[in-house]
């Protein structure tokens, strides 16, 4: 099975909003499996890509009905949230809700089972910072050693299509 993360701030601008849902449907047409967490912006991009190339996906939710989605994929596991505590600067600070949203990004990298690593990263932070709730994701995709491409690192949507293009050919066959 070839898993891909798909992710990204909430403010993801909307001609990356409209790269991140083709690629969506690309990727579903290649048999890859999308994992991201419905969240407004970048995640539900992908997620509408892959719905319009009927792929396949596990949206995985902090809590039951997150943001209207109706996957069965909740946030429960122990593992899930001691690897969020792992990789999260402030995890004291975090109230429980947060923590919820933070232990989502383990399962969004590392699958239902937390040991099936997605194979790349696709996503969107501000200039690339890996902030936020993305940004938690990347470190644990970083210590997983999974590649990841980040469009906010791009100022040009051009360069960004170029780039990204570049990134998957690595991954897909012919």
């Amino acid at each position: 099975m070839n898993y891909y993360t798909g992710i990204g701030s909430r403010e993801t601008p909307i001609e990356i909003l409209s790269v991140f849902t083709k690629v969506g449907k690309f990727l579903a047409n290649k048999g890859y499996i999308l994992r991201s967490g419905h969240a407004e912006g970048a995640d539900s991009a992908f997620e509408y890509g892959c719905d319009l190339a009927s792929g396949n996906k596990e949206i995985y939710l902090p809590w039951n009905g997150f943001e209207g989605s109706d996957s069965k994929l909740i946030v429960n596991d122990s593992n899930a949230f001691k690897i969020a505590e792992k990789f999260h600067p402030y995890w004291h600070n975090l109230k429980q809700g947060a923590r919820k949203l933070q232990a989502r990004n383990s399962h969004q990298v590392l699958g239902w089972d937390l040991e099936t690593p997605s194979k790349f990263i696709i996503c969107w932070t501000k200039n690339g910072s890996g902030s936020g709730g993305t940004g938690q994701a990347i470190r644990i995709a970083k210590a997983y050693d999974i590649p990841i491409f980040d469009a906010g690192k791009y100022k040009d949507i051009e360069q960004v299509k170029e780039e990204l293009k570049e990134f998957i050919k690595q991954f897909i066959d012919g």
